[in-house]
C-alpha cells in the first residue's frame, strides 16, 4: 500500500509514469519453503504416511492375504532410512529443493499406487500370479524420472519402487515381484537416453513391452506353468502394458513441467522456435543483436555438450537472452548506425543506465510473454554484477578531467561529478548454475571477439583466457558449481567454435585474359561455308597464339595447367 501512495505522490510530481516492471520470483515465503528443512521433513512425513496406506489396501486386493504387523512397519521404516540416506548422500545436488524431491517421492507414490490399482482390477481374473507380476506398471515411475530429472534419479526410483513394491504388494511372490521390476524398470532407464521427441517415449514403451514379453515367457517355462496360461495373455498382455505405459508418461510430461516448474529435453527443443513473437521482433528491429543471440546460442550449446550440461537449454536461454534490448535498440553498438550515435548525447551514468536496464526489460518483456523459469533466470544472470567498463573509464576520464579544471579555476569544486563504481554495475544476481554461467561467458566471449585483427588459433584463445580470468577476478563464478577442469573444457570448446566462424578464405585473384583480335580475311580470297560462324573459347586461344607467336603460347599452356582451388575452400 506505501509502495503505491509512494508511486502516486512521483506521478503528479511528474517523476513516474505510474507504471510497475514486473518482477520475477516476486513469492519469498514460496522460495523459502522450497529449501527449508520443514518441508523437506513435510514431505518424508506424508510420502510414508501413503506408503503404509497402500500397504494396507495391498492386504485387501485378494481374500485370505495377512495383516499387517509390526514386522511389516519394520522392514519399511528400514527401506525409509536406505531411501533417505542414498538421497541425501548420492543425489543431494540433483534433489537440490523441496520441490524436485516432491515430484520424486510423489512419482515413486503414484507407482505404487497403480501398481495396487492393477493388482485390484486383475483380482476378478484368472491370471496366474506369475502373469500377476507381469502385467504391472513397472516402467512407470522410472520411465518419468529418468526423463524429468536424469536417468540416476531414475535408477533411485527404480530401487526404491521395487523394494517398496515388495511389502504393498503381499499377493505377489516377493522374488518373482523383484526380479521382474528390476529387469522391466532399469530396461525403461536404459531406454531413456536424451529423449528429445515424444515418439521417443512410445519407442521406449515399445522396447519395454517386448522385453516384457519376452521375460514373461521365460518366468513361465522357469515356473513350470506355461502350459496353464494362454499364450495370447502370457505375450500380449506385458507388451500392451508396456505401451501404454509409454504413452501415458509422454501425456504426463507437460503437467508434470507445468506444476513442478521443470523442463525436460523434449520441452527445450519445442522451446527453440526461432519463429517466436520475440525472435521475429528481434530479427526486424534488432537484427545485430538476433545475429549476436544465435552464435551464443551455438558456443554455449557446444561447451554445454562437452561438460554434460544441458545443451537444449544453453541454446533457448540463448536466442532469448537479449531481448531487452528490444526497447532501444539503436542504443547497442550491434544495432548502432555508426553515423549517429545517440551515447554523444548522453552523460556515461546515463548510457550506463540504458545499457543495464536491457536486463530488467528483459524480465518484463519474458514475464509478459509467459517465458520459461529458466529462460527468464538466465535474463536475470547473464550478466551476473558486472562492470559497464567503457562507460566508467568514460566517467572516470570526465572527473579526472574536471579536476583539472577545478585546479586550473576554470570550473568550481561543485561540478565535479561523483563517480560510483555500484552504478556502473548489472543488479545480477550472479550465475546460479552452470547453464547461466556457460552463456554468461559465451556473451562476452562472442562481443570481445568482434574486435580481434586477423583473427587466429592463439589470440582467440589469449582472448577467452582473459576473459575466463577476468570474470573470476570479478567474483561473477563464485555462486555457480563450475570446476576448473570444467572451465578448461569449456575453454576448449570456445576457441574451437569461433575459429571454425572466423577461418580465413583463400583470396581469389580475378582472370584477366586478353581479347583475341579477330583475324583479318583476304578480301581477295571467296567466303567459304562455315567462315561466319564464331570460333569457341579454345579455339580463340589457339588462333591467339597462332598470331602473337611463341610467348603467347606459353602463356596458353599456362593457364591450362593452372589448378582451380579446392571446392571447400567456395
Amino acid at each position: 500500500m506505501f509502495e503505491s501512495i509512494r508511486r502516486a505522490r512521483l506521478q503528479r510530481e511528474g517523476l513516474s509514469c505510474g507504471k510497475t516492471r514486473r518482477k520475477h520470483q516476486e513469492g519469498d515465503l514460496f522460495d523459502e519453503m522450497r529449501t527449508h528443512p520443514a518441508g523437506t521433513v513435510g514431505v518424508y512425513v506424508l510420502f510414508f504416511i501413503g506408503v503404509v496406506v497402500l500397504m494396507r489396501l495391498g492386504t485387501r486386493v485378494e481374500d485370505g492375504l495377512p495383516a499387517l504387523t509390526w514386522l511389516h512397519a519394520l522392514y519399511a521404516a528400514a527401506i525409509g532410512f536406505a531411501l533417505v540416506a542414498h538421497e541425501r548422500v548420492v543425489l543431494r545436488q540433483e534433489i537440490s529443493d523441496n520441490g524436485v524431491l516432491l515430484l520424486v517421492l510423489g512419482t515413486i507414490f503414484t507407482h505404487l499406487a497403480l501398481i495396487v490399482f492393477t493388482l485390484d482390477m486383475s483380482s476378478g481374473q484368472s491370471w496366474g500370479k506369475t502373469l500377476k507380476a507381469v502385467v504391472l506398471p513397472h516402467a512407470f515411475g522410472p520411465l518419468v524420472l529418468s526423463v524429468i530429472l536424469g536417468r540416476r534419479i531414475g535408477l533411485f526410483g527404480a530401487i526404491y519402487a521395487t523394494l517398496l513394491g515388495v511389502l504393498v504388494c503381499v499377493s505377489v511372490s516377493a522374488p518373482t515381484y523383484m526380479a521382474t521390476s528390476v529387469i522391466i524398470g532399469f530396461t525403461g532407464v536404459l531406454l531413456t537416453k536424451r529423449v528429445r521427441r515424444r515418439n521417443r517415449l512410445f519407442m521406449a514403451g515399445l522396447y519395454v513391452g517386448v522385453v516384457a514379453m519376452a521375460y514373461s515367457l521365460l518366468l513361465h517355462e522357469a515356473a513350470g506353468v506355461i502350459m496353464e496360461e494362454k499364450i495370447g495373455r502370457m505375450v500380449g498382455l506385458p507388451l500392451v502394458i508396456g505401451i501404454v505405459t509409454g504413452m501415458a508418461v509422454g501425456g504426463l510430461l507437460p503437467v508434470l513441467e507445468s506444476v513442478f516448474g521443470v523442463t525436460t529435453d523434449v520441452s527445450w527443443l519445442e522451446l527453440a522456435d526461432l519463429n517466436h513473437p520475440l525472435m521475429r521482433r528481434l530479427s526486424i528491429e534488432a537484427p545485430g543483436t538476433y545475429h549476436h543471440s544465435l552464435v551464443v546460442a551455438n558456443l554455449s550449446e557446444a561447451a554445454a555438450e562437452n561438460i554434460g550440461a544441458s545443451a537444449g537449454m544453453c541454446r533457448v536461454c540463448s536466442y532469448f537472452h537479449d531481448i531487452g534490448k528490444l526497447s532501444k535498440p539503436e542504443y547497442f553498438i550491434e544495432n548502432m548506425d555508426p553515423s549517429a550515435n545517440p551515447h554523444e548525447d548522453l552523460t556515461p551514468r546515463m548510457s550506463a543506465l540504458v545499457i543495464i536496464a536491457h536486463v530488467k526489460d528483459g524480465v518484463d518483456l519474458a514475464i509478459k510473454h509467459n517465458l520459461n523459469s529458466r529462460i527468464i533466470d538466465v535474463i536475470e544472470q547473464h550478466h551476473g554484477t558486472s562492470l559497464a567498463w567503457f562507460f566508467y573509464r568514460q566517467a572516470l576520464d570526465q572527473k579526472a578531467e574536471m579536476e583539472r579544471l577545478v585546479r586550473q579555476s576554470k570550473a568550481k569544486e561543485d561540478d565535479v561529478p561523483q563517480v560510483s563504481e555500484e552504478t556502473f554495475r548489472y543488479p545480477g544476481p550472479r550465475p546460479q548454475y552452470k547453464e547461466s554461467a556457460i552463456i554468461s561467458l559465451a556473451d562476452a566471449v562472442e562481443s570481445a571477439s568482434r574486435t580481434l585483427e586477423k583473427p587466429n588459433a592463439s589470440r582467440i584463445e589469449t582472448m577467452i583466457d582473459e576473459i575466463v580470468q577476468a570474470r573470476m577476478v570479478d567474483g561473477q563464478l563464485d555462486e555457480c558449481d563450475l570446476t576448473i577442469a570444467e572451465l578448461a573444457r569449456i575453454k576448449a570448446s570456445f576457441a574451437k567454435t569461433l575459429l571454425s566462424m572466423m577461418h580465413g578464405r583463400i583470396k581469389y585473384q580475378k582472370a584477366v585474359e586478353s581479347k583475341p583480335q579477330a583475324p583479318v580475311r583476304d578480301e581477295s580470297k571467296p567466303l567459304l561455308a562455315g567462315d561466319d560462324e564464331t570460333p569457341s573459347a579454345a579455339s580463340n586461344k589457339i588462333v591467339e597464339a597462332s598470331f602473337a607467336g611463341s610467348a603467347a603460347e606459353s602463356t596458353v599452356k599456362k593457364s591450362r595447367s593452372r589448378k582451380s582451388p579446392p571446392a571447400s575452400a567456395a
